[in-house]
């Protein structure tokens, strides 16, 4: 048996009329699991928007594009946020990550009940003065469903959007992934009722992965009596890319009048990433230093 690794495929089906996204991520979530020590509903809710965010992204043009998918809500969750490049790696974080909530209605982890009433929002970075952003209300707080309706709403692209992420009893990931399945403007209606009758029996992302299906084999299940043509896979990673550097460019945006607060303070300061949870220490020289460029900064604007 080949060892497991997170992947993603690209595809196309009906002669272009389809595009569809699948991807397996145990490892990814697994990891953020423990990075953020998260509760089985916040793995499970993490999980779930970093696959999406990662498929997400693949439809991104440009290596230096940066995705990110933010869902605010009234719920325990208070807020959950994923970022994702074109390369397949994905990093994320939790407002709270110990929510303990009763199973909902199916007997599944809570996510919606965690999350709540609120908004998911869409930010693309392609490098221009200003990046794009998108928002919809949430849908139901599950997330692939929020999903599905921010393709309708903002993208006005017919989607159908399923994730799973199945939890052991020693609350670690079992299973993790998803799929994208859109529609192009040209797609026909026997098209269109095929794949909705294929979407309607299938069962479950979890179900299908924890037959030890692959992502091409999901896929071949949601497009079964189409031709698909496959576009390649990607190794997809959790990938935290902070640095010493990178967060004292970030303490220069907290501003003057708060560095020099720090200053007088005179002691040396601890930031953490909140994304990988590495801390990074900061001694009043090099906050002094900081304060200069932010100060340089301040008289150019």
């Amino acid at each position: 048996m080949s060892e497991y690794k997170d992947y993603m495929v690209r595809a196309t089906a009906a002669s272009d009329q389809i595009r569809a996204f699948a991807i397996t991520s145990r490892n990814l979530v697994e990891e953020a699991r423990k990075s953020h020590e998260t509760s089985p509903i916040m793995t499970a809710a993490l999980g779930r928007l970093m696959s999406a965010t990662l498929m997400m992204g693949c439809m991104m043009d440009n290596d230096g594009d940066v995705l990110t998918v933010k869902i605010e809500g009234d719920g325990p969750a208070v807020m959950l946020l994923a970022t994702a490049d074109a390369k397949g790696n994905v990093k994320g974080y939790v407002k709270n990550n110990k929510v303990y909530l009763e199973n909902n209605a199916s007997g599944h982890l809570n996510v919606g009940g965690a999350v709540g009433n609120g908004n998911l929002t869409v930010i693309r970075d392609m490098g221009l003065k200003e990046p794009y952003v998108g928002q919809v209300p949430l849908y139901t707080g599950e997330i692939a469903e929020d999903i599905t309706y921010y393709y309708a709403k903002s993208e006005q692209t017919p989607s159908s959007v399923g994730l799973g992420v199945l939890i052991n009893p020693d609350e670690s990931v079992k299973e993790a992934g998803g799929f994208i399945i859109q529609l192009l403007p040209f797609a026909k209606e026997e098209t269109i009722d095929q794949l909705e009758k294929n979407i309607k029996s299938f069962s479950s992302v979890t179900d299908v992965l924890k037959a030890g299906k692959t992502p091409e084999e999901m896929l071949e299940i949601l497009l079964h009596g189409f031709d698909i043509k496959w576009n390649g896979t990607m190794g997809v990673n959790w990938h935290c890319d902070c640095s010493k550097d990178r967060t004292a460019r970030g303490l220069q945006l907290i501003g003057v009048q708060e560095l020099d607060s720090i200053i007088e303070d005179g002691k040396t300061i601890e930031t953490k990433c909140q994304f990988c949870g590495k801390t990074y220490n900061f001694t009043i020289d090099e906050v002094k230093k900081i304060r200069e460029k932010a100060a340089n900064v301040t008289s150019h604007s």
